[in-house]
């Protein structure tokens, strides 16, 4: 089925290798920074426990900006502070800063859509009772998002996936370079197959995780409900 991919299996596997990497390594940094900038949007928003309307407003303008430059433009613009930061525009290194600029707006956004989500008698009787603005956060805001957070992840996640593909363009290695270099630019359809069938896969992967995760997470404020 895949004649043309046999002779250049090795590489192959090393390419799917290159793609996890990078979906593990700028998801992981995505989400911690993507975590923390949400929480900044949903505190200091209108209403919010921290309500600061400059602060939210230079961080919406900062996400606006960069959720309105197309991924592949931010590709460019970025090589050279890649460069000065990793030493290298290409490869899994050169992908990673540019991946995180790319996933973080889109994923605080959908953090700060949860948490705004949240019941507001909650936040207010946890107040109430004294909780610090840390505490809200950690045990209101967060707790009660949890089944949310994990599907706008799983949404991110799979996004991300999808940009290591396009990254590949720019030499950034991994599955789309593999298929653009050895595929597209060779006439080996063949290639290209066998790299969207991998990608299809790492995404049913990750869906079918994410889904899990967030059905266990939904049960169990359901039965925290029923003990209350």
């Amino acid at each position: 089925m895949f004649p043309n991919l046999e002779r250049y299996q090795a590489k192959f596997i090393t390419n799917i290798y290159a793609t996890i990497q990078m979906v593990l390594i700028a998801g992981l940094i995505s989400f911690a920074i993507g975590l923390i900038v949400g929480i900044i949007l949903a505190i200091t928003s209108p209403g919010g426990i921290k309500q600061n309307k400059i602060v939210h407003f230079i961080v919406s303008i900062l996400i606006n900006v960069l959720r309105a430059v197309p991924f592949i433009i931010l590709l460019v613009v970025l090589i050279p502070f890649t460069r000065k930061v990793i030493g290298t525009a290409i490869g899994v290194k050169g992908a990673i800063i540019p991946l995180v600029f790319g996933t973080v707006p889109f994923f605080s956004r959908q953090v700060e859509t949860s948490l705004m989500n949240v019941d507001h008698g909650k936040i207010e009787a946890a107040r109430s009772m004294g909780s610090s603005t840390i505490g809200i956060i950690i045990r209101v805001y967060l707790y009660e998002s949890v089944p949310e957070l994990i599907r706008v992840t799983t949404i991110t996640a799979i996004s991300l996936v999808g940009l290591t593909a396009m990254a590949g363009a720019v030499g950034a290695g991994g599955l789309g370079d593999f298929a653009i270099s050895y595929g597209q630019g060779l006439n080996n359809w063949d290639i290209v197959w066998a790299c969207v069938i991998v990608l299809m896969i790492i995404i049913s992967i990750i869906q079918a995780i994410g889904s899990i995760l967030a059905k266990l997470s939904t049960n169990r404020k359901i039965i925290n409900r029923k003990i209350k």
